[in-house]
């Protein structure tokens, strides 16, 4: 699986909430900056390329959807970024989060609880 762009995820996002759009309902969901619509097409052929939608004809047009869950998606990055940036230890992974204070002790402890009932 090719890791997306930061446009081509923004795009996959919209795609994951909508299930099928066509080009303009992608268009009208982008929030900010919105690119032409050819240009939004081009990303959405890439993604298409990338084996991560599919599509349905309707007439001239194409109506996409996701061949990639969010779900698959995340697994394999979240996976990636863990082995690239903390060494494949998610140990190391939450301590990175406790010291920037981005995770609460009573999260964490919500944690260890999901891991001990887990078993």
């Amino acid at each position: 699986m090719q890791k997306l762009t930061n446009k081509e995820e923004e795009v996959m996002k919209i795609l994951w909430k909508l299930e099928k759009a066509f080009v303009k309902e992608i268009l009208a969901e982008i929030t900010g900056d919105k690119p032409h619509y050819n240009t939004l097409s081009t990303i959405v052929r890439h993604l298409e390329e990338k084996k991560y939608v599919g599509y349905e004809v309707f007439g001239n047009t194409h109506r996409y959807y996701p061949i990639i869950t969010k779900e698959d998606y995340r697994k394999t990055f979240v996976n990636s970024t863990i082995a690239d940036y903390y060494d494949n230890s998610y140990k190391s992974l939450v301590s990175f989060f406790a010291k920037e204070e981005k995770i609460s002790v009573e999260e964490l402890k919500e944690i260890i609880h999901l891991i001990e009932n887990k078993k």
